[in-house]
């Protein structure tokens, strides 16, 4: 009978232990998804190239390198605060891939891409500053109903909605409409908070327009200039700030004139890191906005 009670309790203490165990777990995962939740979201710095984004990136602390594909993220802080730096490559198709892995990838509370940019405005000069209270696609376009022998006219050529409707751009009439993305309006505040850092240009709002296209022809680029009211052109922008919206992550393009074709401005490399230092002080100026944990 001694034997049965001692295993009997043996027994209740085993199961007692097991149950203390699994509520240890409990609490353990709960409190690892607690930290996980308050867990500040990264602010993430987009540049095309080495030139655009490294530069950035060495000014950061505690600096890790992810890759995925062939985007480079170098992931560190910024005042105590996380910063990412992603290297999306040049060019749309890149640009959004890189945009949607990251979002994906490691949840930005914002995004700001920036780098250099050919002028569109007469009035703006080599290291002048576009900040992009809107952004737009220069590429998404409808030619015109010509027969063989035709010819070609890109002068009427027409803007093409692409997230005008699920349906072909022939049914919708909004879809031959250029499509603006707003640039975040806290964003465009601490970029403006900070323009007199900036010693080495003027620093303007204006419409980035973007495209897989490098245009040289200057009646094309007044072309642009006139009918979506362009400031500046590059490469990426317009595709960051489209998967950004899908997402509803706060975006913002910056970007400097490194060359200008309608003024005669001389293309300078030395207008990347310009425009990466004015980019970290808006981070800085961003970031003391932030509530502290």
């Amino acid at each position: 009978m001694k034997n049965n009670w001692v295993k009997k309790y043996a027994l209740i203490g085993i199961i007692s232990l097991l149950f203390i165990s699994v509520l240890a777990g409990c609490n353990s995962n709960s409190k690892s998804e607690t930290v996980q939740e308050n867990a500040q979201r990264p602010i993430m710095i987009q540049g095309p190239m080495p030139i655009e984004a490294e530069k950035f990136a060495q000014k950061l602390e505690n600096v890790k390198e992810e890759r995925s594909g062939d985007f480079v993220f170098y992931i560190g802080t910024l005042d105590k605060y996380p910063v990412i730096v992603a290297k999306t490559g040049k060019g749309m198709e890149n640009t959004a891939a890189a945009t949607a892995v990251a979002i994906e990838k490691y949840n930005p509370i914002a995004i700001i891409n920036q780098g250099t940019s050919g002028g569109h405005d007469a009035d703006l000069n080599v290291f002048d500053i576009v900040l992009g209270k809107r952004t737009t696609n220069l590429g998404a376009l409808k030619t015109g109903d010509l027969g063989e022998n035709e010819g070609i006219d890109p002068t009427t050529w027409k803007p093409m909605d692409l997230m005008a409707s699920e349906g072909s751009a022939g049914e919708d009439p909004n879809a031959e409409k250029a499509r603006f993305y707003e640039g975040d309006k806290d964003l465009l505040t601490s970029a403006n908070a900070v323009k007199e850092t900036y010693t080495k240009g003027k620093i303007v709002e204006g419409t980035i327009g973007s495209a897989d296209v490098w245009n040289n022809e200057v009646d094309r680029i007044k072309w642009f200039h006139t009918n979506y009211g362009t400031s500046v052109e590059e490469m990426e922008g317009a595709a960051a700030a489209q998967i950004a919206k899908a997402y509803d992550i706060p975006f913002l393009g910056i970007r400097v004139l490194s060359n200008n074709k309608v003024n005669g401005g001389q293309y300078n490399p030395d207008t990347a890191t310009a425009c990466q230092e004015y980019v970290y002080e808006v981070v800085k100026h961003y970031i003391s906005t932030k509530p502290s944990e």
